[in-house]
This record gives structure tokens, sequence and C-alpha cells, in this order.
């Protein structure tokens, strides 16, 4: 492996990248940055996010400009404003003790003007999304003529993002003997059309395989009943104490409702969508980047230009149709050499798309199964005992507290203080896994059955004088028969309704109340909520109808019947 000295940086460039932490180049550093040091030449490069493109082909463009021109030298195309203001700052940061060095980000969601006046002053590297930069070329704000090196980055992103109109306008304006240096992770023939049309005998530098996944990424997939996603989701979430992921959600609509369910169950969580203001977007980002959110819920399209270092898991809470948008989504982790985890949570009917995708990435999958209670137990049990063994101890502050301290507990054992320890920190995970059920895996068999089944209980006929009512509500939430009960009696405590089966599914439930309250009744208990979920309330379908019945999953065992009418 060379040392930076020896690809040619010099010395004011070895001067800041070794006080940002940089002992020796990485592959994709050590393979471009002699090809654009050494003489002018266009260069397709294959790498992953967060292989240290960024240094590659910055460190050599700061090296060649020219600070006496304060006219723009190059120009950085990128998809997004998060990328394009990190990929400013990096520049910044690498040319720290590069006196005089204009770096300026343009991008949409900022005040056009600052950024028009800022050209005026001149600049030397221009770093742009494309429809703001296309922008400022339509208003004559900047000038392309003396960029002698466009760097895409990102260039499958941006075309997904569908900027390939503004790119090909874009490359009109600048000269045509400039360097053009493509940097993709993937390469769909629309990178290859680019590279053929714009670009002269280009050298291609592939780190890895092409349209492969990171090498330190490990795969794996749980196969769950389609309404036991989410419960899977908080399971996984669970086995791993320290877990710092996005979450990937196919919807806007689903994202707010992860992340929201997330919230409401306790976990550092938050939403990244298009729904989002900028404002909220940038804040949201920021708590993550500092850490004070474990779990980023994001669509593709809001993740773009989102580079955070250090995440240990990506979780597809819906499998992407394309490949390549799974190798994106999997290449946000495992960087800089460090290992992490890609997992899928699927139906049995995405099995399919398991088999796909690991042949379009040659990697393999492994199946996994959903962690039970006790081994989630286990893992917090450990992660917190582990925590306890290297917190820092503020001894000059803490020690004037310990007499109290000390008095209080001397009626405890050893053994009785490190119990309620435990218990204080650890109660949470042992009274909601203490009565939780086993999340079944599907088989087309099974499920079936149980359809059939559910769909036998949810067409019964109500006792003549009752009506049969359906509540979105069932096991899964900690439902018993006398929390219904409890329910109708709350809401409409003037009344004595008599309420007669009760028939509790995994998910939902059924319950039957006499005919003449049915309706008012349906009103007052949409006003509740169970658990954190909002409680639904409809009349179920009979058995003569011929239109879908309420609901068409689940199972369940009868769970009490008879009249009641409690005050």
């Amino acid at each position: 492996m060379k040392t930076f000295e020896e690809l040619g940086i010099s010395p004011a460039l070895l001067q800041a990248i070794r006080e940002l932490g940089f002992e020796n180049p990485m592959p994709v550093q050590e393979a471009v940055i002699p090809l654009l040091l050494a003489d002018r030449t266009d260069i397709v490069a294959l790498a992953q996010t967060g292989t240290g493109k960024t240094a590659a082909f910055g460190l050599p463009i700061i090296e060649q400009v020219d600070i006496t021109n304060k006219k723009p030298q190059a120009l950085i195309l990128c998809p997004t404003r998060e990328l394009c203001l990190q990929i400013a700052g990096d520049l910044n940061d690498f040319s720290k003790y590069v006196a005089d060095l204009k770096v300026l980000p343009v991008y949409g969601g900022s005040n056009i003007e600052s950024q028009i006046n800022a050209l005026k002053k001149g600049v030397h590297i221009v770093v742009a999304t494309p429809g703001r930069l296309q922008d400022l070329i339509n208003r004559g704000a900047i000038k392309l003529g003396e960029v002698s090196k466009v760097v895409l980055d990102e260039a499958d992103e941006m075309l997904n993002m569908g900027f390939q109109e503004s790119i090909d306008n874009i490359l009109q304006e600048v000269p045509e003997d400039r360097n053009t240096l493509l940097f993709s992770a993937t390469m769909p023939k629309e990178i290859a059309n680019i590279a053929k049309n714009y670009m002269t005998n280009p050298k291609e530098v592939t780190i890895g395989h092409k349209n492969v996944a990171n090498e330190n990424v490990k795969h794996s997939y749980y196969i769950v009943q389609a309404r036991d996603k989410y419960l899977a989701l908080k399971r996984i979430a669970d086995y791993n104490p320290n877990v710092y992921g996005i979450i990937f959600c196919r919807t806007r609509k689903e994202t707010q409702e992860i992340a929201d369910k997330l919230i409401q169950d306790g976990y550092n969580a938050d939403s990244l969508h298009g729904d989002l203001s900028q404002t909220q977007r940038d804040y949201v980002m920021q708590k993550f980047r500092l850490r004070n959110i474990q779990l980023l819920v994001a669509t593709d399209v809001a993740a773009r230009g989102l580079d955070v270092d250090d995440l240990t898991h990506i979780i597809n809470y819906g499998l992407p149709e394309d490949a390549e948008v799974y190798t994106h989504r999997s290449g946000r982790t495992g960087r800089a050499g460090k290992t992490g985890i890609s997992i899928s949570i699927i139906n049995l009917k995405e099995k399919g798309k398991i088999k796909d995708i690991e042949k379009k990435i040659n990697r393999p999958f492994e199946k996994a199964n959903i962690p039970n209670g006790r081994e989630i137990c286990e893992r917090q049990l450990f992660s917190m005992v582990d925590k306890m063994e290297r917190v820092d101890i503020a001894d000059d502050e803490i020690d004037s507290y310990l007499p109290v301290i000390y008095r209080k507990l001397e009626w405890l054992s050893k053994e009785e203080v490190i119990k309620r320890f435990v218990s204080l920190q650890f109660n949470r995970f042992l009274d909601y896994y203490r009565n939780a059920p086993e999340l079944s895996l599907p088989d087309e068999k099974g499920e079936r059955s149980r359809d059939k089944d559910d769909r036998k209980k949810g067409s019964r006929k109500a006792e003549k004088g009752f009506t049969r009512m359906f509540i979105n509500i069932g096991k899964i939430d900690g439902l018993y028969p006398n929390h219904i009960i409890e329910m109708i009696n709350d809401c409409m405590p003037k009344d004595r309704i008599n309420i007669g089966r009760i028939d509790l599914m995994k998910t939902f439930s059924f319950f039957e109340v006499e005919s003449g309250s049915a309706d008012r009744l349906i009103k007052e208990l949409k006003r509740l909520s169970y658990n954190g979920r909002k409680v639904s309330v409809e009349v179920a379908q009979d058995s003569n109808d011929d239109k879908d019945k309420k609901p068409k999953k689940g199972s369940g065992k009868k769970g009490g019947s008879g009249r009641r009418s409690y005050r």
C-alpha cells in the first residue's frame, strides 16, 4: 500500500488530511489520484458510497487549481443538497492550509441571490446540484468557460432522480477539452451512454466488482406474516440494543406511520420523507448525525445524499423493486473497512425477490429466525451490564453523596442491590415479552387455513337482538375480554350495555352488543386509544354478504362468551 506522499500529494494538503485522521489512502484514492495528477484523462470510477471518493477526486483538483484565477476551474455535480454541502465541506477541510482557495456549494432550497453574490466575488471550485446550476446558467450568473475538470458524483443517483436533461445541458456549457470524471456505485446503461457521449477514451477504475454489494456487509432476511412486520421490526431493534441505522420504507405514508409507532413505543426514532420541509429535513438529519436518533425511517429519495458514518444496520421494511436500489441502501453501512448488517423483513411472497437480489449483487443472504422474548431480554440485560462496566465515574462529584446512599441501602444485601438495579432498568422488556406471543412463521398451507377459519369467525351471525362488531385490536395488543368490557363501560358510563360473545384474534377481535346500542357505541369507541393504537370499530359483515368480510386474515381462539352488563 502506498502512502499519500508517494501518490504525489503536496505538503499543505498532507498536513490537513493528517489532522483529519487520514493515514493511508483507500483503494479508490490509490487508484484515481495518480491518474488525475499525472495527465489529463477521463475516468469512470465504480465504487460504493463511503469508499473515499471525495478525496480521490478532491485532492487532485485542489492541487491543480490556479489560485490567481478567480473563475470556476472545477465543477462537481451531485444529486442532493446534503451531498453538495458535504463535498464542499470536505474540500474546505482538505484545503485548510491552501491560502485563498474558494469553494462554493450551490443548491436549491437556499437563497439564490447570496450564491450569485459569492460567484461575483470569485470562486475556484463549484459544487452544485444540477437543477440550481441550470438556473444560474439560465440567469447568466455563472460562466463555465474556464472549467477544466467536471466531476459527476453519484451519477446513477442523479439519473434516477431525473437530472439527465440538466446534465446534458450543463455539459454543453463547459469546454470540450475538459476532463470528465464519473463516479458511480453501479453501471446501468444510462451511465455507459454518458461515458460514450461526453468522455474521451475514459479509463475505468473498479473498486470491487460492478453492481455488487459491499463485501463488508452481511445480508440476512426474516420471513414473517405480513401483519407481523412491525412486531418483527421491534424485535430486531430490541435484539440489537446499540443499533444505529436506517429503516427503508416504500412510501411516505408508510414511513411516517412506522416512525410514529416507534416513537409511541419508546424508541429514539424519526422520519425522513418528501412531505417534510427543508428545515424539518435538516433538523432530523442533524439529530441523526448526532446520534440523538437511533432509528431513522426513510424513503429512498429522501435518504439520497445522507452520508452518515458508522451505521450498524440497514433495515428494509419493504424490499425495493430494483436490485440497484438495494445496493445503494446496503452500501450505507459497512464503510471504511467496518462491518455492517443489511436486514430485510419479508413475507412469503417476497422470497423470490431475495433470490433475484442475491444473483444480481453476487452476495448470499442468510435466513434468520425472529428472536424470542427470552433471547431479546438476555441481549438487553448483557448490553446494560456492559455499559455499567464501562461507565466513567466522576469520583470527586459523586463521593460526597455516597455516605447517604450507603445508609439508604444498608438493609439490602449486595445481591438484592444488583437485582433491584437490573429490574429498575430492565422491567420494561420483561413486562412486554413476558406474555408476548411468538411470531409464527408463514407457510402457504397454514395461511390458507387461517384465512378460512377467520372468515368463518368474521362472518358468524350474532345472537338475535345483538350486533356483531369488529375492533382493530387483539392479542398482540395485550387485549383480554375484560378489557373490551371495561372500554364499553367507560365510554358509555350511564348506560347498561348487554355484551354477548367475544372472540379474540391475534391482531383484531369481534364482540357482540345489543343492537340498539351499536351505532352510538361505534362513535364513542372511536374516540379511544388502546396501548397507543387508535381504536377502530365497525359492524362485522354477516355470512350472507358477498362482499369482502372483515378481517380476511388472522388467527385466534374464543376469548369469552355469554351476556354481561357490568356497572
